[in-house]
């Protein structure tokens, strides 16, 4: 959620704080800030609001250093505003902290250290680290063994960076459930929560694990644990380019991703399908097919976005494989008790691979036994090293805060696995064939819905002053009414909601009248003519009718008062297509709502803390 960078070399680290920074704003947040130790003086300046607004006080401040640190906070304690932005300091200012995450035991450990005298000028937990550290540090302890102590004392999740007046030579980075990295430079290195901050610098890269502190210097770093025994970790190489973190000309990141989409789909499914077998091959999962298509259970655990991905993919694989499937909110699963044995598949899905809830889930079940496997995008990510086996979606760099293309990828690669797994059970080579030429036909087939843009927009521009809206689906688009009406939620705050269309006359049926937009997901499929009975159903109650429909069907246009066409493709892949024009619907009321949609308010990329 909250983006961490830092910097220690021979260079001013104020411009590489802020350009990381800037690079890390798609995550959300609501404050920001920077900490710096220049010759013994330091000096932190933070500010509510955008980074631009620290860049403009940092510059007429004309700072220079060659250490320091900077964050963006999204609020958990504490309102956002200029005390409670990050870095946090002792009383005598010359030991900075920045944190992400939660501490639980704040609340005791302030209370003991407003007992010895220390004095808190903040409302957040993440001050109380700060003065822990002071603590050890004035017990005659040096900053790394000090950090160490505190981070003892802690319950919660962190990944900190901390610098100290006294000891200007090192950075100290440390993490536990949210993400850290370290890069590597030639007389310099960085710290960032997301190695978009530091892409204009390295590609060298070294991912810390939870319970990992690096003290890092700038000719080198170590890593230990917090218990103090060293580790050796591997350098890796990221081939991610600046140019796919840059919007290419056009005017928002999620515009950007929902164009890119034709190549996105592309790159998931790309040196995966096998035309003449009819079926996928999945490099990350052959070591445990065996285990995977022998499960007796198969359970898909996510939130938001990707949750609905995962009911998708129940759709799929119970339909194809025949295997018990059950979709569940991660941030539910570890809460109740969860009944799992060894035979059971827990599959995690997750765009950052960095997810709270769903690291939880994917610990949980393997503490029980279950095979565990990731889907997520990010290469490197603590759910891909931490699964037993899993599908990196290659939709490559997510910037926009609205998922878009890695929803799609993440269709993609699940359809991918049922296949996989259907033709080792019960499908047929020719049965798989088809769905392996109309996984090839998808870029183009996406390409044609893009298409469809201006319109789409003219349509957004009838419906950006409602105050609600209700989608409607079947089957496998039920899923997709869900994620049609939280995309508009999240970037328009127009309040949506996404129902099963047979679930109309159990209660929505109620809100119909002229002044609501309905949204039916209406391919023809095996369910059209229920949906086209729902249809009439709200038309005679006056309701604002769009459809999604299929390109051939020209009945619908009579029911409705505005229908997007899109193409036709087996019904396992349909809400690829049918998601696509939701996605655009969105964005445009948004735009024309005069709104923020890559940094839509409250929200945060990586949801990195419970």
């Amino acid at each position: 959620m909250c983006g961490i960078v830092g910097y220690i070399g021979k260079k001013n680290c104020v411009p590489i704080l802020i350009n990381g920074l800037k690079r890390l704003e798609y995550r959300g947040y609501d404050s920001a800030g920077i900490g710096i130790i220049n010759n013994g003086n330091s000096k932190i300046v933070k500010n509510k609001g955008k980074v631009s607004v620290l860049e403009e006080n940092v510059n007429n401040l004309q700072l220079t250093a060659n250490i320091g640190i900077g964050h963006t906070r999204w609020a958990t304690h504490g309102i956002p505003n200029e005390i409670n932005a990050h870095p946090h300091s002792n009383e005598s200012g010359s030991l900075f902290i920045i944190h992400n995450g939660i501490i639980e035991n704040y609340r005791t450990i302030k209370t003991d250290l407003q007992n010895l005298g220390y004095k808190f000028t903040s409302d957040t937990d993440s001050e109380v680290l700060v003065h822990l550290i002071d603590y050890f540090i004035n017990k005659g302890y040096d900053l790394c063994k000090a950090v160490q102590f505190a981070l003892n004392e802690v319950v919660g999740t962190y990944g900190i960076a901390v610098i100290y007046n006294n000891e200007p030579d090192k950075l100290i980075a440390a993490r536990k459930g949210s993400p850290l990295v370290v890069g590597l430079g030639e007389n310099e290195n960085f710290i960032a929560s997301d190695v978009s901050a530091l892409l204009s610098y390295t590609k060298q890269i070294v991912y810390l694990d939870d319970g990992e502190l690096a003290v890092i210097t700038k000719d080198g770093f170590t890593v230990k644990t917090i218990s103090d025994k060293e580790i050796q970790k591997e350098v890796h190489e990221i081939s991610i380019s600046l140019e796919e973190i840059d919007k290419s000309g056009y005017p928002h990141f999620m515009l950007k991703e929902i164009m890119e989409q034709p190549d996105s789909v592309w790159n998931s499914m790309r040196g995966r399908l096998l035309h003449e077998e009819g079926t996928a091959k999945l490099g990350g999962i052959s070591e445990v097919m065996d285990r995977l298509v022998n499960s007796n259970r198969i359970i898909l655990s996510a939130c938001g976005t990707s949750w609905h991905a995962g009911l998708v993919g129940e759709y799929m694989i119970e339909n194809l494989t025949q295997i018990p499937t059950e979709v569940e909110y991660a941030s539910e699963f570890r809460y109740r008790n969860p009944i799992i044995s060894k035979d059971d598949t827990v599959i995690l899905i997750s765009q950052s691979g960095e997810t709270a809830d769903t690291l939880a889930a994917l610990r949980e079940a393997k503490n029980r036994g279950a095979l565990v496997l990731g889907i997520c995008n990010v290469v490197g990510s603590t759910i891909a090293r931490e699964s037993e086996a899993g599908v990196y979606i290659h939709a490559g760099p997510e910037i926009g805060v609205a998922s878009t293309k890695a929803f799609t990828s993440q269709l993609v690669v699940l359809a991918l696995i049922t296949l996989l797994v259907a033709r080792k059970k019960n499908l047929s080579a020719a049965e798989g064939r088809v769905i392996v030429e109309a996984l090839q036909d998808l870029p183009e087939k996406v390409y044609q819905c893009l298409k469809l843009n201006e319109t789409i927009e003219q349509i957004a521009n009838e419906f950006k002053d409602a105050s609600n809206f209700l989608y409607l689906g079947r089957g496998y688009n039920f899923p997709v009414a869900l994620e049609g009406a939280l995309k508009l939620k999240e970037i328009s705050y127009i309040h949506a909601e996404g129902y099963p269309a047979a679930e109309m006359k159990h209660g929505p049926i109620a809100l119909i009248d002229e002044n609501l937009p309905v949204v039916f997901i209406a391919p023809k499929d095996s369910t059209y003519e229920k949906v086209v009975s729902n249809i009439e159903e709200v038309k005679a109650r006056g309701g604002r009718l769009i459809a999604i429909a299929s390109e051939n069907d020209n009945d619908i246009d009579e029911l409705v008062d505005y229908s997007i066409k899109i193409p036709d493709t087996v019904e396992m892949l349909r809400p690829i297509l049918t998601s696509i024009p939701l996605q655009l619907l969105a964005y445009h009321i948004a735009v024309k709502k005069g709104l923020n949609v890559d940094q839509p308010r409250n929200l945060a990329k990586s949801v990195t803390v419970e």
